[in-house]
C-alpha cells in the first residue's frame, strides 16, 4: 500500500452525532424539546428544505436563512471544539505516515468543517491531498472522489486502500479498483453484516490495525 485515502465523517472522526446535539441546541435556545420524529421528518429534505420545514411546523418566525445560518455557526462550533476522533485513529495515521504511506481526505464535509477538527487534533498537516465530493460528478456511490484523491496524491487507486464507514461508498471505491477497509461506526451498526460482505477487511476499531502491515 502506498497511499491511504480516508473518509472523515464516521471514519476518522466520530461525528456522526453532530447534527443531532445541532437539533437539541436550536429547540433549547427556544425553550422546546427535541420531537423524537423530528429527524425522521426532515431525513429527506435538503438544508433549505428543513428550515422551511421547521418553520412552518413550529410556527417559529424566522426566516429559512436565519434558520441556515444558524445551524452552519453551531456545526462549525461542534467541529471546531467538540468533535473527537476515532479511538486509535491518531494512532493508525502516525503508523503509516512513519511507514511512508501518503495520506488523503475524500469527505463530503466543507472545507469550515474538517480544516478546524482536524487542525484542533494535530493532524491537518498529516495529509498530502484531500478531495471533496462536490469536486467530481457523482457521490460517493461511484469511485469518482477516490480517483480524484489518488490523482492527486500522484497513485495509482490499485496502489491505495480507501477507509469508509458506509457499504455506499465501500461500493463505490471497490468499483475504481481501490482495496477497502470498513470502519465499524455507531451511526451505521444496522449495516455491519452488509459492511463485512462488502469490504476486503472490516474492523470494529483502528486498533486492530496497529500491529499489521496494512
Amino acid at each position: 500500500m502506498k497511499a491511504a485515502i480516508f473518509d472523515l465523517d464516521g471514519t476518522l472522526l466520530d461525528s456522526m452525532g453532530v447534527w443531532d446535539w445541532v437539533d437539541r441546541v436550536f429547540f433549547e435556545r427556544r425553550g422546546q424539546t427535541l420531537p423524537p420524529d423530528y429527524g425522521e421528518a426532515v431525513a429527506g429534505l435538503n438544508f433549505y428544505g428543513t428550515a422551511c420545514y421547521t418553520i412552518e411546523r413550529f410556527g417559529l418566525d424566522e426566516t429559512p436563512e436565519q434558520l441556515m445560518a444558524e445551524w452552519q455557526e453551531l456545526a462549525e462550533e461542534a467541529y471546531r471544539e467538540r468533535i473527537p476522533l476515532k479511538p486509535f485513529a491518531k494512532e493508525y495515521l502516525q503508523k503509516l505516515r512513519r511507514e511512508g504511506v501518503r495520506l488523503a481526505l475524500a469527505t463530503a464535509s466543507n472545507e469550515c468543517f474538517y480544516r478546524p477538527a482536524l487542525a484542533r487534533h494535530g493532524v491537518l498537516d498529516w495529509f498530502d491531498a484531500v478531495a471533496l465530493v462536490n469536486e467530481v460528478p457523482r457521490g460517493k456511490e461511484f469511485p469518482d472522489v477516490y480517483e480524484l484523491a489518488a490523482k492527486r496524491l500522484g497513485v495509482d487507486p490499485s496502489d491505495c486502500a480507501v477507509f469508509e464507514d458506509l457499504p455506499l461508498a465501500v461500493r463505490g471505491a471497490k468499483a475504481g479498483g481501490f482495496y477497502t477497509v470498513g470502519v465499524a461506526d455507531e451511526s451505521a451498526k444496522a449495516k455491519r453484516a452488509e459492511m463485512e460482505a462488502v469490504s476486503d477487511r472490516f474492523v470494529d476499531s483502528f486498533e486492530e490495525l496497529l500491529t499489521l502491515d496494512l
